[in-house]
């Protein structure tokens, strides 16, 4: 799938901090996803557009326009695996820190959603080979 988005200028910029597991999810998924990865927050009716260095979120009414992006994620100055990762929020409408505010509870539900799909569900075969003689 290819979606092309579209940015203003930027109404404001702050660091923040995101939870490990959220992080650590994050890049998992995207392993696993050809280019981008594709996140739909349902209760906001956003999508999360993951790549390797950002991650944009796009309004249902406003498909084209990132309203906000987290970016600049920096994983090498935390001490540990477990730790949060400082990243900068970048807000491009004016009810940005609102929609942040609701992003940091959704985001990671949404996550976990998705790899709960992904997830291979059911018993695990035995494959049993017959040996050359």
């Amino acid at each position: 799938m290819e979606i092309t988005v579209f940015r203003e200028p930027a109404l404001a910029r702050e660091e923040r901090q995101l939870p490990a597991a959220t992080y650590n999810l994050a890049h998992i998924l995207l392993e696993r996803s050809p280019g981008a990865l594709f996140v739909p927050i349902r209760p906001m009716q956003f999508l999360a557009i993951a790549d390797a260095e950002e991650i944009v979120f796009v309004d249902h009414l406003e498909k084209s326009w990132v309203a906000v992006a987290w970016r600049d994620f920096r994983p090498q100055a935390r001490s540990s695996l477990d730790a949060p990762v400082p990243y900068e929020a970048v807000y491009y409408r004016d009810d940005g820190a609102e929609i942040m505010r609701r992003l940091q509870g959704e985001f990671p539900k949404a996550l976990a959603a998705l790899a709960d799909k992904e997830r291979p569900d059911g018993p695990a075969r035995l494959l049993k080979f017959e040996r050359r003689k």
